[in-house]
């Protein structure tokens, strides 16, 4: 049984009209398909998909986001990946199966691959914590990422977690120091990591496995540092204004790409992810074999310094720099403010000093 949207309600009319046309036996009075009618419902559907999701607003992207049929890292990891070896557990505390995490080969090559995993169903979505993780999944996606950079082996990282869970056990064990960590590990790392959001990127449990040298986003996906209702309850104390929210908060990948904190979009099928799983696997395989091969005469160095610059310039475009492709150094122009203001503190320490002189020989005289 498929899943629609509030705003798909006349897409799921046309859809249920199009298979009773081509099923034409369970309908009295028929007994042949009508393939001119089959044609025309078709037809009207392609252009009503097409109407509604090229003006989905930034909430209506968020339900897409959350669709219960879109494909998650699992499909991903299961379709794009051979030889996906699973290794499990942080050497500290246990295992976190709301992350799924191994090595693989892709094209041939061996990567590290890292995804948060919803579940498909109501069982394995409590199994996964709904992708929300714990501190020892982040600890094991650290002790794997420090292992991949030893080898010299990239990493790809799945992301969709509505964010890091909040329980007592969780922040008992560390959960802001494990995310805190997470993230330091992604920006030291001296291989390329990629980090594709494919549904939700929430708060600090998607940014501490997105801190990676690029950040791609499937085309209906959303990227934030809360929810909308989050936003919503803590700014009107009312979660009911979750548009309003949505809106606020540029959260969709188009808005992200203008503001340069994510490097590329990949585009889906006309009415989502979950409406062509086959074609989505093929776009993003592309995207990822496009930027392996980017990397693959960087040297370790190189890859380090781009992923750091590429960070440090994020809201940076009108700032006092020296030269904004090259961060690294985090030189300050030297404006002519800055050199009054130094000329005045030199002028006021030289003034301090003489009057203390001038107050020390009154004193003996």
């Amino acid at each position: 049984m498929k899943n629609y949207l509030n705003f798909e309600t006349e897409i799921k009319d046309l859809e249920i009209e199009l298979e009773k046309l081509k099923d034409p036996f369970n309908q009295s009075g028929l007994s042949e398909v009508d393939t001119q009618k089959i044609s025309q419902t078709e037809e009207e559907l392609d252009i009503k998909l097409k109407s509604i999701y090229s003006n989905l607003d930034p909430w209506q992207t968020t339900m897409v986001a959350r669709h219960e049929d879109r494909p998650k890292s699992k499909f991903f990891i299961d379709n794009l990946f051979e030889d996906f070896t699973a290794l499990s557990g942080d050497r500290f505390y246990g295992e976190d199966t709301s992350v799924i995490s191994g090595f693989a080969k892709f094209n041939g090559e061996s990567v590290l691959v890292i995804g948060q995993e919803k579940g498909e169903d109501l069982d394995s979505r409590i199994n996964r914590n709904f992708g929300m993780m714990r501190p020892e999944g982040y600890r094991k996606t650290i002790r794997l990422m420090e292992l991949a950079d030893k080898f010299d082996i990239p990493i790809v990282s799945f992301i969709d977690t509505p964010g890091a869970y909040p329980g007592v056990g969780a922040e008992e064990r560390g959960q802001a120091e494990a995310i805190a960590r997470s993230i330091e590990c992604c920006m030291k790392l001296k291989v390329p990591t990629l980090a594709i959001i494919i549904g939700e990127g929430g708060s600090g449990g998607a940014i501490a496995l997105a801190s990676s040298s690029k950040v791609i986003m499937l085309e209906n996906a959303i990227y934030s540092v809360i929810s909308p209702e989050g936003c919503a309850t803590i700014l009107w104390r009312d979660p009911k204004k979750m548009l309003d929210a949505a809106n606020a908060m540029k959260l969709t990948s188009r808005d992200l790409l203008n503001f340069e904190i994510i490097d590329e979009i990949i585009s889906e099928p006309t009415g989502g992810a979950h409406r062509d799983k086959d074609l989505i696997l093929q776009n993003v395989r592309n995207s990822l074999t496009e930027n392996l091969r980017y990397f693959k005469n960087l040297t370790g160095e190189e890859i380090f310094n781009e992923r750091k610059n590429k960070f440090l310039k994020i809201g940076r475009k009108k700032g006092f720099i020296t030269n904004p492709q090259d961060l690294s150094n985090l030189q300050n122009k030297k404006d002519n403010l800055t050199k009054i203001f130094t000329s005045k503190k030199i002028l006021l320490i030289t003034t301090s000093i003489i009057s203390v002189l001038i107050l020390f020989f009154l004193l003996i005289l």
